[in-house]
């Protein structure tokens, strides 16, 4: 199955796109010249995965008939020091906050998504560290 993007330049450093309906606008930041006037690609991968990940945890956890009162996915990216700089590892945090969550249950629906589900971490895997940690608050 074929998918693509067509990314417009608006200008300076600014480009958008139209996905799913919706305007994505990216731009660089004002130190190297851009306008900040949009996101930035490379933490954009960061928001790809967290989305990924969280849409199948919640998903999986529904079917399990577990809801969360809050569940929060945050992904730390490290960047290489040297240019091309690139995350060569990111940890993914899962928060949960509710009454008499099955921290087994949890556990099994982020392994399902990490290891058959989630398309952006099996993409990632193949050259990004890739962990993460659950956290009940």
């Amino acid at each position: 199955m074929k998918q693509e993007t067509l990314l417009s330049w608006k200008g300076n450093m600014a480009f958008e796109t139209i996905l799913n309906g919706h305007t994505l606008r990216l731009d660089a930041s004002e130190d190297v010249g851009g306008h900040n006037s949009g996101m930035r690609p490379k933490t954009l991968m960061l928001t790809s995965l967290a989305g990924c990940t969280g849409m199948d945890v919640i998903s999986i956890l529904k079917k399990m008939k577990i809801e969360p009162e809050e569940f929060n996915v945050r992904v730390d990216g490290f960047l290489t020091e040297e240019h091309p700089k690139y995350y060569h590892k990111m940890h993914i945090v899962y928060e949960f906050k509710g009454e008499n969550l099955p921290e087994e249950k949890l556990k099994r629906a982020i392994e399902l998504s990490q290891d058959k589900y989630c398309g952006v971490s099996a993409l990632y895997k193949k050259a990004i560290e890739l962990t993460y940690e659950i956290r009940l608050l």
